[in-house]
């Protein structure tokens, strides 16, 4: 390792810049961005999200509500129509909560302080550190899983990014390192070095610019940083949906306890310990009186739907009545109105297969 001439994190910030400056061609439709509603959205889509799926996302918010009196002024279901497939819908619902407050309490202007960004709901340090220095050229230091591997990486921390300690270290080396100056830029060289150069798996080591004092690289560990503390563990959970159809409608509900894929719409639910087989489905008590009168009936394959703490295995019996029938909380909705309701990804699946679009 090279001997430095200056202090190793002026080192650091410094080479950042510059290769911010000379290669970094990342290209992204909210980059330069100044509005901090646009800055605002972008950040509450990535939540979560891969850039790759979230772009499309991102482009078709803006498009339909260029400004945020555009959103606030949405019906709930457009919002939730477009956002299906996204997952996390608690980011929608908080997405359109804290759009009506700012027209109801600001008249539309978004927050200028730190404290009153990081005060909506569904905001957080790092989207409100985001907005902050990208809107507003502020010195607040944004910690992404991108800073962490970097950071971890460079100057060999072994502290787990998950733990209470390792978060409040690497908040605290983020926010020594940033260019107080050009806080943005600063920010957006980062997160886009952790995404082009020094990725998860294959990092391109040999072309990075920092490697004569990255500690990883020069100790062979790159593979092994950043450390994490916990590992996530998935819930099993099994779905046995009820589709009742009469001729061009089928019933449904929308979803509203406070559980996965809130807002959404569904079928009739039977949740268990496992998937149901035909005789489970016939013998339960919410299927027994209707299937005396069915014209017919079909069984789906399971279907599968993973999400961040729970793999859910879904299984479809499709009855077909020649009768409406009443359930409280469900409504029968015409197959083309399908269209317009927001619906789990594994349920829009089911739907495909079957030709309900």
């Amino acid at each position: 390792m090279k001997v430095l001439k200056i202090p190793i994190d002026e080192f650091f910030t410094n080479t950042l810049m510059q290769w911010h400056n000379r290669f970094n061609n990342r290209q992204m439709p909210w980059k330069g961005e100044k509005d901090p509603y646009k800055i605002w959205l972008s950040e509450i889509i990535l939540q979560q999200t891969r850039v790759e799926q979230g772009l499309a996302y991102f482009e078709k918010f803006i498009s339909t509500f260029p400004s945020i009196h555009d959103l606030a002024a949405a019906p709930d279901e457009k919002v939730y129509k477009l956002w299906e497939g996204l997952g996390y819908y608690s980011r929608c619902a908080n997405l359109l909560i804290t759009a009506r407050e700012i027209i109801k309490t600001r008249n539309g202007a978004f927050p200028k302080t730190f404290d009153e960004v990081i005060a909506l709901k569904g905001v957080g340090n790092y989207t409100a550190s985001a907005i902050m220095s990208f809107a507003y050229n502020k010195p607040y230091a944004v910690v992404d899983g991108n800073v962490f591997r970097v950071l971890s990486r460079f100057f060999g921390i072994k502290k787990p990014i998950d733990s209470t300690e390792g978060k409040k270290y690497f908040a605290e080396l983020s926010a020594r390192l940033i260019h107080k100056k050009k806080p943005a830029l600063y920010n957006q060289a980062i997160m886009d070095f952790g995404a082009v150069i020094c990725k998860p798996a294959l990092p391109l080591c040999d072309q990075c610019i920092l490697n004569t004092h990255c500690i990883a690289y020069q100790s062979h560990i790159v593979s092994l940083l950043p450390v994490k503390e916990k590992k996530i563990k998935q819930q099993k959970r099994f779905f046995n949906y009820v589709v009742f159809t009469c001729g061009k409608k089928v019933l449904v509900r929308q979803r509203f306890s406070k559980d996965i894929w809130k807002n959404l719409y569904e079928f009739m639910l039977i949740e268990s310990k496992a998937s149901y087989t035909l005789k489970d489905f016939l013998s339960n008590d919410l299927v027994k009186p209707v299937v005396k009168n069915f014209i017919e009936i079909n069984l789906s394959p399971i279907y599968k739907q993973k999400l961040t703490h729970q793999l859910i295995s879904v299984a479809f019996l499709n009855i077909v009545i020649d009768e409406e029938i009443q359930f409280d909380e469900f409504v029968w909705v015409n197959k083309k109105q399908v269209q317009k309701l927001s619906f789990p990804r594994v349920i829009r699946t089911f739907f495909m297969d079957n030709k309900y679009l």
